[in-house]
């Protein structure tokens, strides 16, 4: 892989090169090495027949739709998979994740917050960064200080909810093996296969629906949800569905700081997948978009993290600050 992408003399362009991988992942695996520079660097390389292997079983997964739709009322399946299916045409290139990576160090070049990575040189199956030495995410969940794992927890919430303003772009890998803490208390971040854009930030839409359901104010929120075609024709849904459906969301808003513990993330998973609950019957009478699904599925996957890692964060400040139309009256809208 390495010849074809970089060139049969490759090895020239590196001081050093591991030949065993540090780490492997579903279609590609790392090398450490030393670029001729002397810089030290990570050389994402894509395994042989990885996207043909992947672009098969997007045609497998496409058959199932009409099974899947069953599977997930409410929900278009159609667009999911075409949006499913765009994101991993996305990741199979790696010059569209060093454009990606790119945007994300320009975004926050001197930020206190968040360190990225430099692009050293890519091609659409190899990209070679900066290495970072920092503390991965699964230690600092296995063994962190409490103030590791609150710092940690709230760096990773506000990157999910502010990068979009900031670098235009949503990072939709949140995984622990994605990020690490560094000595200097900033938030590494690795892997930007996976991005979707948002070039004004996140939808506006978004942040009015939380601060209404924060709010308890049921009435406009449905009227919101109806207004913008988030609720199928035809079809009713409740105060107490749409607040137990939002509250994911709505708990680490009812207060300046959250503490978000596993039992509490467990909770509300447990009603999310219970197909004789309210959260089900509620998802059969939604519509929403593939974009938001995926950003749902985010931010899930964020304050998930945050869970695991027992921490304490100010999301009602983080929202506040990064989320489109959060402090924005329901008429300007």
């Amino acid at each position: 892989v390495l010849d074809r992408q970089l060139g049969t003399k490759w090895r020239t362009r590196f001081a050093e090169f591991d030949d065993e991988p540090t780490a492997s992942a579903s279609i590609g695996q790392v090398h450490r090495a030393v670029w001729s520079d002397g810089r030290d660097v990570a050389v994402k390389v894509q395994y042989p027949g990885a996207d043909e292997a992947l672009r098969a079983d997007l045609k497998t997964l496409a058959r199932f739709a009409g099974a899947f739709g069953s599977m997930m009322p409410g929900v278009e399946v159609g667009p999911i998979i075409d949006e499913f299916r765009e994101r991993t045409e996305e990741e199979l290139d790696y010059r569209i994740e060093a454009e990606n990576q790119r945007a994300f160090s320009r975004a926050f070049t001197g930020d206190d917050r968040f360190a990225i990575p430099s692009v050293v040189a890519s091609a659409p199956k190899v990209v070679v960064t900066e290495w970072m030495s920092a503390t991965p995410l699964a230690q600092i969940v296995s063994g962190g200080t409490e103030e590791q794992r609150n710092r940690c927890g709230a760096l990773l919430a506000e990157f999910h909810v502010a990068s979009p303003s900031q670098a235009g772009l949503l990072h939709c890998d949140p995984h622990p093996g994605n990020f690490m803490l560094h000595p200097d208390g900033r938030l590494g971040v690795i892997d930007f296969g996976a991005c979707a854009p948002f070039p004004g930030g996140l939808p506006p839409i978004l942040g009015r629906m939380l601060r209404l359901a924060q709010e308890k104010d049921f009435d406009q929120l449905t009227r919101l949800l109806h207004d913008n075609g988030f609720v199928l024709p035809g079809r009713t849904v409740t105060d107490t569905e749409i607040a137990e459906y939002l509250r994911p969301f709505t708990d680490p808003i009812q207060s300046d700081s959250f503490h978000f513990t596993r039992a509490w993330m467990q909770q509300a998973a447990g009603v999310a997948t219970d197909l004789s609950g309210s959260h089900f019957r509620t998802a059969r009478a939604l519509n929403l978009p593939p974009e938001y699904l995926m950003i749902f599925r985010v931010l899930l996957g964020s304050v998930a993290i945050c869970a695991q890692l027992d921490a304490q964060a100010p999301y009602m400040a983080i929202l506040t600050r990064w989320l489109p139309g959060f402090t924005t009256p329901p008429e300007s809208l």
